[in-house]
């Protein structure tokens, strides 16, 4: 069965993927609650970008941001570690006040233990990325001139204001007329969503975002709260457990026949550093069959969660680009995954060598 995605031959000096979404710096301390905190780490993430920067550093991919940027030490800072993760960034810059902004979004997040969980929180206030609005990027240059392969974008830079959102859809149209497999992670955040419209908003929002996709990343959660999709009643004790996912389906055919390939993380929380994963994805055929891959489960000891569902995102997209099978490309992404949750950061640290080992059941052995 063929997966049905149509993906363009990597071409010489073009870009293999381009994500739009907002840049953060995350602020971790660690295992203490911040109440308690005296210093912490500074990581620089943003779901979409997590994306690009995986995929570039681990993978081996020619990759590209669009994005806000202010011109101030914490932009500074932040396009860095941009560069540093090989990503192609283009910017809309912004001027900094000296005291107020535009800002580079801070997320402020802990990392609990054991029976106390991790705490997030954020400090968005005028943040330059939610000021990015239609027209602020020439798409056909940058999709044209690129030979871009691949576009990828997120629910959580949907989020932000009134006109992110709509910047979203202009990008997925300008990719679909450059023949450019386009993709979006729903990442549902209700705290984003409460402050800038609500459910209401985030159905319409998405729902007119996902009329464009090809391949959708999201778990039951997201496609209930994010696209307004009721699915079958199915109670189940494990978070493992496929058959409301599987259950949703023929209704996101129904309502999005442009999609054609959904998947998501499978994540069993014992305790904040013990967790049982897994992953799934659900292809549709070009004969309107449609075909569900689940990953193995395996057991993670957890240094840092953020970012292990941009991990399995990340290597589920190379695994596509890169020609693999629909299981192969699931195995990937969730290999991918698991590993990240073993770095502390939002981006990837791992290997592609490791990687592949652990999707074809490797172990945690001395490597010498």
């Amino acid at each position: 069965m063929s997966h049905g995605l149509n993906i363009k031959a990597p071409a010489a000096g073009g870009l293999d993927f381009v994500s739009l979404g907002a840049l953060v710096h995350r602020l971790d301390p660690g295992i203490i609650p911040f109440r308690k905190a005296s210093n912490f780490d500074v990581h620089v993430s943003g779901g979409e970008f997590n994306t690009s920067a995986n995929l570039s550093d681990c993978f081996g991919l020619a990759t590209g941001v669009t994005t806000a940027m202010v011109n101030y030490p914490i932009g500074d800072l932040i396009h860095e570690r941009v560069r540093a993760m090989g990503v192609r960034p283009f910017y809309k810059r912004f001027e900094h006040n000296g005291v107020n902004g535009p800002n580079m979004a801070t997320v402020f997040s802990d990392r609990g233990h054991g029976v106390r969980g991790p705490v997030v929180f954020y400090n968005r206030s005028n943040e330059a990325g939610a000021m990015l609005k239609p027209g602020d990027f020439d798409w056909d240059a940058i999709f044209g001139d690129n030979n871009v392969r691949w576009f990828h974008s997120g629910g959580i830079f949907a989020a932000l204001s009134e006109t992110t959102g709509e910047l979203i859809i202009e990008a997925m149209q300008a990719a679909k007329r450059h023949g450019v497999v386009t993709s979006l992670d729903l990442n549902y955040r209700e705290k984003l969503w409460k402050i800038s419209g609500g459910a209401h908003r985030a159905i319409s929002t998405l729902s007119r975002v996902v009329e464009n996709v090809d391949v959708l990343v999201g778990n039951e959660e997201d496609l209930q709260k994010g696209l307004g999709i009721e699915g079958p009643a199915v109670e189940t004790s494990s978070k493992l457990d496929i058959g409301m996912f599987a259950g949703m389906m023929d209704d996101v055919v129904r309502k999005f026949p442009n999609v054609k390939v959904v998947a998501t993380t499978l994540r069993e929380v014992h305790s904040t550093s013990h967790h049982t994963w897994s992953a799934v994805a659900y292809f549709m055929g070009q004969d309107g069959s449609g075909k569900m891959i689940q990953a193995p489960h395996c057991d993670l000891n957890v240094i840092d969660r953020v970012g292990g569902g941009d991990g399995f995102a990340s290597g589920f997209i190379y695994g596509l680009l890169a020609g693999e099978t629909p299981e192969e490309a699931v195995k990937i992404g969730w290999a991918h995954g698991a590993l990240l949750t073993t770095f502390p950061g939002d981006t990837t640290m791992a290997t592609l060598d490791q990687v592949k080992a652990f999707a074809k059941g490797g172990s945690a052995r001395i490597q010498r």
